[in-house]
């Protein structure tokens, strides 16, 4: 970051152009002065280094620095929603594609607000979280209804069916091996069942989650369109912060988990 700043400050268009005031000024004014013409190349850099050093140093400069990568961020942010929304909406099912838009929509919103009031610092901050978690709730719903895909057309009636059928047969049966054989099958079809439970399940937890961050960013939206003067308020927008940054975590910690084991 200090670097960055530095690089700011070297590129500053005030810098520049007071500098080059400078020159002109000295150049003009160098025999009255007596100053040597190959003196005021050396003179303008110490100046210019000086107000480099001005400016690099000014927590004001500083802040508007810091601003200016916020808005920057933000901007970023917003974009990587549209793109994320983008590329699950061809997943979403009726059901989805409505919970899609209504997470869209207050995007759309948050970031109208904040772009009334972007110098208020704890909107940029809900702002930030709320774009970050969308994000997150785009990755998970197109990994969720791919999953659901892939379950639908993994019909399990039919092992069902094979696994009631083959328990009615081994009473049946009087061969050792067969009975084995018959155990043996039963056994394969009960894991894939179990599988298929798992799965489901797991789903189900998955739909809860994103319910839980749509939640969050309807929060989000009413909070920044509310007044933020108040203690009781600016705690309660810091604890819900904190538990979106939290959640945000566990989310990438998850879908990292996941990655690894495919």
């Amino acid at each position: 970051m200090k670097v960055k700043l530095l690089i700011n400050s070297i590129f500053y268009k005030r810098n520049i152009v007071l500098s080059m005031a400078f020159l002109l000024i000295a150049y003009l004014f160098a025999g009255k002065l007596n100053i040597p013409a190959s003196y005021i190349p050396w003179i303008g850099m110490i100046f210019y280094i000086a107000l480099v050093m001005q400016s690099f140093t000014s927590e004001k400069f500083q802040d508007r620095f810091l601003q200016k990568n916020k808005w920057k961020k933000i901007r970023e942010l917003n974009r990587k929603c549209v793109k994320a929304a983008h590329e699950t909406v061809g997943y979403a099912n009726a059901v989805y594609y409505r919970k899609l838009t209504s997470v869209m929509a207050d995007r759309a919103e948050i970031v109208r607000i904040y772009n009334k009031d972007k110098y208020n610092h704890l909107k940029g901050r809900v702002t930030e979280q709320a774009l970050r978690l969308i994000i997150s709730y785009m990755s998970l719903l197109r990994d969720l209804c791919i999953r659901i895909r892939q379950m639908n057309r993994n019909d399990i009636n039919p092992v069902m069916e094979r696994i009631a059928q083959n328990n009615r047969k081994i009473n049946f049966v009087n061969d050792p091996k067969v009975r084995e054989d018959i155990k043996r099958i039963i056994e394969m079809d009960e894991r894939l069942v179990n599988r298929h439970k798992e799965e489901k399940s797991e789903l189900m937890r998955l739909d809860a989650r994103l319910d839980c961050i749509k939640s969050t960013v309807g929060m989000f939206r009413h909070q920044i369109g509310a007044e933020l003067d108040s203690d009781e308020v600016l705690e309660d927008i810091e604890n819900v912060l904190n538990e979106a940054m939290a959640l945000d975590s566990v989310l990438n910690e998850r879908r990292n988990e996941r990655r690894l084991r495919n």
